[in-house]
């Protein structure tokens, strides 16, 4: 039995925020039919790569597709008959592209009242951007992320992977969520609405809190915590490790490892902001000391005795090892020409409605037919839909 197995998502997205939403539902179960665009009418064609290579196989498994040429009248009438049985349609156009195709939420709401409208955006809705086109890295820039990252005085760095993005498809997949729990009360639907800012703003959490409540606007930082020390990167005899000393009974603990209980009582030392105070003498003292031993030494020791450290693996490393094979991190669906590939699992886990890979990303249209079988269209007005160039061949 799948969670999310009773609903039935029109998913209009592309590129990576709304198709990450998308696939949070799919992968627990949601019938989730991806609407693409007849062959040569995708303007974000080749965006994600191949549709047969790593990054469109990771984001669009367990769907099924339609092509719909939603500029066509006739298939706009489509959509909309659809819409009228469907739970949740997910879009990332910009803002003002929906209106002009007419599947707005004021559109599939007159046909649905019990639609949910999940919206994902650059920058909102309506405001002075609303139209401005938007990707992960200008939001990184924008949300303040890219100030934050990287060393003191090297210019602005961005995350190595699409945090807005990735956030922004999880803040309207739990959007789209709360709101069907308050549909299952009220019988309406609304319309759910998030942006790549707001999102990347909402990820920079403690960091955008220190300037609201006190005026402090952060720096880069490079390696290390902002307000805490010792939590950063220290070099070992083979390499690197992650140290994350937070509290005062860890920093203790580490100074025993070290050999130099003296330095836990020291009064200089005593406090969390005390010892970030005196950040770069702490690390003087430590760096000599951790490149004496190796990486694997310095992690087993510091794991018997408490204090947080951790290995940094480049991407091959990180599936190999033992607690991320346990989690399961990694799992394998059949692909019609790739054969068995190996996608990135669900972060969570429930008790009984896991998430599951269930099926691969199918050719684009591969199941119109079937798809619109059940939503009630009949044989020839299929075929008169595809002679007419509303779907796809």
């Amino acid at each position: 039995m799948s969670a999310l197995g009773h609903l039935k998502v029109l998913d209009l997205t592309r590129v990576r925020a709304g198709p990450h939403c998308c696939r949070v539902l799919a992968d627990f179960g949601a019938d989730v039919i991806k609407i693409d665009a007849p062959e040569g009418l995708d303007a974000n064609a080749g965006v994600s790569g191949s549709r047969h290579g790593f990054d469109m196989q990771n984001l669009h498994r367990n769907k099924r597709s339609l092509t719909l040429n939603l500029k066509h009248p006739d298939a706009k009438a489509l959509f909309l008959e659809m819409a009228k049985q469907a739970d949740v349609v997910v879009e990332n156009y910009r803002p003002n592209v929906k209106t002009r195709l007419g599947i707005d939420y004021a559109a599939l709401s007159a046909v649905n009242p019990r639609i949910i409208l999940a919206s994902i955006s650059g920058f909102g809705q309506d405001g002075p951007y609303e139209n401005k086109a938007g990707f992960d890295q200008i939001a990184q820039g924008m949300g303040g992320l890219m100030g934050v990252t990287g060393n003191a005085g090297k210019g602005p760095m961005r995350a190595g992977t699409a945090v807005a993005d990735l956030s922004a498809g999880l803040y309207a997949a739990t959007g789209i969520l709360v709101a069907l729990q308050e549909r299952a009360h009220s019988g309406k639907g609304q319309w759910v609405q998030t942006s790549l800012l707001q999102a990347q703003i909402a990820l920079m959490d403690f960091q955008a809190a220190r300037y609201l409540m006190d005026g402090d606007i952060p720096e880069q930082a490079g390696n290390d915590h902002p307000t805490v020390t010792p939590m950063g990167v220290v070099a070992t005899r083979d390499g690197h490790i992650n140290l994350g000393v937070g509290g005062d009974g860890q920093w203790r603990a580490l100074c025993d490892v070290l050999g130099h209980a003296e330095w836990g009582t020291d009064p200089k030392y005593q406090g969390m902001a005390d010892r970030t105070a005196w950040r770069e003498e702490i690390w003087s003292l430590l760096r000599p000391i951790f490149a004496q031993r190796t990486s694997a030494e310095w992690i087993e020791t510091l794991d018997a005795a408490g204090v947080p450290a951790g290995p940094i693996y480049r991407m091959d490393e990180v599936f190999d090892d033992p607690q991320v094979k346990h989690l399961g991190m990694a799992q394998n669906v059949h692909h019609s020409t790739r054969g068995d590939v190996a996608l990135v699992a669900q972060p969570l886990d429930l008790s009984r409605t896991p998430a599951s890979l269930r099926s691969a990303v199918p050719e684009a249209g591969e199941h119109t037919d079937e798809v619109l079988a059940e939503f009630g269209i009949k044989p020839e007005r299929i075929i008169a839909l595809r002679d007419a160039g509303a779907i796809g061949q």
